[in-house]
C-alpha cells in the first residue's frame, strides 16, 4: 500500500509553484470561437473546458489577455467545437502567434460553418458544436478567469449521436474522440468500458 511518508511510493510536489506539468490529467480540447472587433471570426483552443452542471451550460478558462476574454466580454457570445482527431494539427495552428497587425492569418483558412441562432463560426467538420450566450465572467482564478455561457444551440455529428438503438462502444470505436493530456500530449479515445455504477446510483 502507498504511503506518504515513503518517498519510494509517493513523491511530495511543491505547492509554491503551478503543479501541472508534473504528471498527466486527462481533458478534452475543444476550439473556442469568438468575433474580432472588425467582424472576423477568432479560434482558440482550450482544455480547461467543460460542462458547468447538469442543465445546458458550458464553461471554459481564459486570460483577460488573449482576444477570446475580450471578444466574448464585447460581443456576449462565444461558440465551441469539438474537433476530430483528424483535426489536431488545425487546432494546434489555432494557437499561432498573431502578427503585426494583431490577427492570425492562418485562421483564413479554417473551413467554418456559421452559427444560427447567435452571432459567430464554428470550426467545420468537427463532431459537436455548442453555441453559447455569455452567462457570467468569474475572475480572480489568478491571472485567469471562468467564462461560462448558456447553450443557445447545439449541433453533433450524426454518428456521433447517442440514440438507444445503437452500441456506445461501437460508435466510440468507429467515431474515436479527441483527447488533450494535460500537458503537451493528446491521444486517441477508440476503446472505453461501461463504468459499474452501484445499484440506486442517481446523478
Amino acid at each position: 500500500m502507498e504511503d506518504f511518508n515513503n518517498p519510494e511510493s509517493i513523491v511530495e510536489i511543491d505547492t509554491d509553484k503551478p503543479i501541472w506539468d508534473r504528471f498527466f490529467t486527462v481533458a478534452p480540447l475543444v476550439l473556442v470561437g469568438t468575433t474580432e472587433p472588425d467582424g472576423r471570426s477568432d479560434f482558440a483552443p482550450k482544455h480547461m473546458a467543460m460542462p458547468m452542471g447538469w442543465n445546458n451550460m458550458f464553461g471554459f478558462v481564459c486570460t483577460p489577455k488573449h482576444a477570446t476574454y475580450r471578444n466574448a466580454d464585447r460581443s456576449g457570445y462565444f461558440t465551441v467545437s469539438f474537433p476530430r482527431p483528424s483535426q489536431v494539427v488545425l487546432s494546434s495552428l489555432a494557437s499561432s502567434p498573431r502578427c503585426d497587425d494583431n490577427t492570425k492569418a492562418v485562421l483564413q483558412a479554417f473551413p467554418t460553418l456559421p452559427a444560427k441562432k447567435i452571432p459567430g463560426e464554428y470550426v467545420a467538420n468537427s463532431y459537436l458544436y455548442l453555441g453559447c450566450s455569455l452567462d457570467r465572467i468569474v475572475d480572480g482564478f489568478g491571472d485567469n478567469s471562468l467564462m461560462v455561457g448558456i447553450v443557445e444551440e447545439a449541433f453533433v455529428a450524426r454518428k456521433s449521436l447517442r440514440i438507444s438503438e445503437s452500441d456506445d462502444l461501437e460508435m466510440i470505436a468507429n467515431e474515436p474522440l479527441l483527447a488533450f493530456l494535460a500537458y503537451g500530449y493528446y491521444t486517441e479515445i477508440e476503446k472505453a468500458k461501461a463504468f459499474p455504477l452501484p445499484e440506486g446510483f442517481s446523478r
